[in-house]
């Protein structure tokens, strides 16, 4: 269990490895360590099943709150299901690890990546994603690595490398680069409306301290004795490649002249093609190659055929520059969009459509407390802004059973949230809670940029006052040796038969979203600024159809959304506003039929379909934390008598009592002998002893001359009504 320990020294810190004393039945591991924060990594490869012609390949992040010091907060007191944020950081390890991998390799392959043990300073995603392509070499399988992976973050005008959660918090980028010596594999970010050449140097910075760890992990394998070579090349047999390509190039050729931009009918037709080849091969004599190799290996004609149309198809891009529908490199399909086309029970919603891509959203407001708590080791412990996508099998023509949503599903969402999130409006100013539900209604390429658009036509239907409005354009890539074509607004068959799927989205004023992924084993930095340069008119284009729909967020809410009055108080009296054991505030929710939510810092949220009771809300609290000073005059109703005196509302939820003496300048008997219950009364704040209570005088105040105190005018400048804007 001695194991080995190497030190990396990477922009002032130190990151350790330890090999060969962690989990010793898999193919490799290795713990990486920052700070305090571990996390290790598991690689395991075991033999090919019968039958697979693909990578099985499964990459799981666990977390373990024990990691921060915390014991979970389910009911069995243990983790579940992987928290949103778990998931995510295991799409990050999949992305850029999938197409290092040669395209032989059907071995099934798991990388397990737990944190043990978390430095809030040290984020553990991109050790993790590091860690895996360092485990996968230790376990000697075939890869295109060393892969490493960093993030970046901005400051100010500053770059700053692997930044803590405080400073990606404070940052207006969130980049992460991931890369080979090939060049960049993979990029996600979110960014607040930043300029494509900030990006672009952003990226150029982070692969840079890419290629420091990439040269680290060679030394220390080679250190420990582990070579890194690039995997031998299998070559597959030609022989039915060369028969399908000679005997029905002409007519897949034919077909996408004739049908390109017509899905169903050129699908149906090259169905019918490989169909009509299928019998010449069982026509053919049982001796002859072709026949062998496709009685042999059954996968073996569709994989061919699939390869034969995505030659001629790439061919088309590279040798005229028109796409399989009769597009240009940079041209854009048809977009229509429409918002409102739900009744307003639906507080917004949206319908926008590009192509055969449609997707439909709504926008939900909600009270603060339908934020989401997170229960994940991230310091962030609630959402705000929800975006969840779904993509049922009928947007693309199929039959499957309905699950819960995939890792797809969420990741597709959460790129959503990423985009939109940087223009929603201040909290203070507009403290709903917001929840958008991508519908995706058919699927032909895109539709996580769809879900973006159409995202941000339903938050401006619902009243969302964005400070932006947000689109999105997926590019692709067709890398032929030395030649390269950019396709912009890329749909299904260009992103099966391209190298690059680029998602960019952002506002007129600069870029919010990136996420890149990749076929190929790195991309040029040249070729990736090539492309989110080529992404801005396309950008620009589908906002401006957007507009069309609606082009500013409506004045008026859904008349079925809650309406919110949020002001502050002294977070001091936040207590006083509860009461002992929640009765006052309890008390104050009844009486007035409304929701109530007030934070740490003292910011109080009134939710109600009726205005006016919110309103009452509003006074009864204000009333109970306005400060009152001694020689105060107010007027207010008599609540209650006692034997010594009388109990008087000066303010919302506020009492004080007027002892019998300070009724009269005359000697009273009877309290209600000059008071009842219901009366109202001018009265003087007389004294406020040392236990905060009020005491009042009737004696000597002028009764024609009243002081009638209003708070909501006196803190009017703290407080709003949403949904009159």
């Amino acid at each position: 269990m001695q194991g080995q320990t190497q030190s990396i020294s990477f922009d002032g810190r130190e990151i350790r490895l330890t090999t060969g004393r962690y989990a010793p039945q898999a193919s490799g591991s290795v713990l990486v360590e920052c700070g305090d924060t571990a996390v290790l990594i598991a690689v395991t490869r075991s033999s090919s099943r019968e039958g697979v012609d693909f990578l099985p390949l499964t990459c799981d992040y666990e977390e373990r709150l024990y990691a921060a010091g915390r014991i979970p907060g389910s009911f069995m007191r243990r983790e579940n299901r992987p928290p949103e944020r778990a998931i995510l950081t295991a799409r990050l390890i999949d992305r850029p690890m999938r197409p290092l991998f040669p395209s032989w390799m059907h071995d099934d392959i798991q990388i397990v990546a737990t944190c043990l043990s978390l430095d809030e300073r040290v984020p553990p995603d991109v050790l993790a994603v590091t860690g895996a392509s360092f485990a996968t070499l230790i376990a000697k399988i075939p890869f295109y690595g060393p892969m490493a992976t960093v993030r970046v973050g901005l400051l100010g005008d500053d770059f700053i490398l692997n930044p803590s959660y405080r400073e990606i918090e404070r940052s207006d980028l969130d980049l992460v680069v991931a890369g080979t010596p090939d060049g960049v594999v993979m990029v996600e970010a979110g960014a607040n409306q930043l300029a494509e050449q900030d990006v672009i140097e952003a990226i150029d910075f982070g692969y840079e301290a890419v290629g420091e760890l990439i040269k680290a992990q060679q030394n220390i394998l080679k250190a420990i004795g582990i070579e890194c070579v690039p995997p031998e090349e299998h070559s597959e047999d030609p022989t039915v490649f060369n028969y399908l390509e000679q005997e029905c190039s002409s007519s897949i050729s034919a077909t996408i002249a004739q049908f390109g931009g017509i899905k169903d009918q050129r699908d149906a037709q090259l169905d019918l093609i490989k169909a009509q080849v299928s019998e010449k091969i069982n026509a053919l004599k049982e001796e002859d190659s072709v026949r062998l190799a496709v009685s042999n290996n059954s996968k073996i004609l569709g994989n061919s055929y699939k390869n034969v149309v995505k030659k001629i198809m790439r061919n088309l891009i590279t040798d005229t520059e028109k796409r399989v529908d009769g597009r240009s490199l940079d041209e854009i399909r048809s977009i229509t969009s429409a918002v409102g086309i739900l009744p307003k029970r639906v507080h917004g919603s949206s319908l926008f459509q590009r192509g055969l891509t449609q997707v439909l959203s709504t926008a939900t407001l909600g009270t603060p407390s339908d934020a989401q708590e997170m229960d994940d080791l991230n310091p962030t412990t609630e959402k705000t802004y929800l975006h969840h996508y779904n993509f049922p099998p009928y947007s693309v023509g199929e039959t499957r059973p309905m699950r819960s949503p995939g890792r797809r599903e969420i990741g597709h969402g959460v790129l959503a949230e990423r985009a939109i999130g940087p223009v929603l409006p201040d909290k203070e100013n507009f403290p709903y809670v917001l929840r958008v539900v991508s519908e995706v209604l058919s699927s032909n390429g895109s539709t996580s940029m769809a879900a973006v658009c159409s995202g941000t036509l339903a938050l401006m239907d619902a009243g969302v006052p964005l400070k932006a409005p947000v689109s999105g354009a997926a590019m692709g890539l067709i890398k032929e040796g030395d030649k390269i074509s950019i396709l912009t607004d890329i749909q299904g068959i260009e992103d099966f038969l391209g190298d690059m799927d680029f998602k960019v989205a952002g506002t007129e004023k600069g870029i919010t979203a990136l996420q890149m992924d990749m076929k190929i084993t790195g991309l040029e930095m040249s070729t990736i600024a090539q492309a989110i340069n080529k992404a801005r008119p396309a950008r620009i284009h589908i906002l401006e159809k957007m507009l069309e729909a609606i082009d500013k967020p409506r004045e008026i809410l859904s008349p079925h959304a809650p309406r919110l009055l949020s002001f502050r108080i002294d977070s001091e009296l936040i207590g006083t506003v509860i009461g002992p054991g929640g009765r006052t505030i309890k008390g104050i929710t009844e009486r007035t039929n409304t929701k109530i939510d007030i934070e740490d810092g003292g910011i109080v949220t009134i939710a109600s379909h009726d205005g006016a009771a919110a309103e009452e809300a509003q006074r009864i609290i204000e009333g109970l934390t306005r400060r009152v000073t001694e020689g105060e005059i107010f007027q207010g109703a008599v609540t209650r008598i006692i034997p010594i005196g009388a109990f008087v509302e000066i303010l919302p939820g506020k009492e004080g009592m007027i002892h019998i003496s300070q009724l009269s300048e005359a000697r009273v008997e009877k309290v209600d002998d000059v008071v009842k219950v219901g009366d109202h009364v001018t009265v003087r704040v007389r004294e406020i002893d040392n236990r905060g209570r009020i005491n009042l005088t009737l004696r000597g105040v002028p009764q024609d001359n009243v002081h009638h105190s209003s708070v909501v005018e006196k803190l009017g400048s703290n407080s709003f009504e949403l949904g009159k804007r």
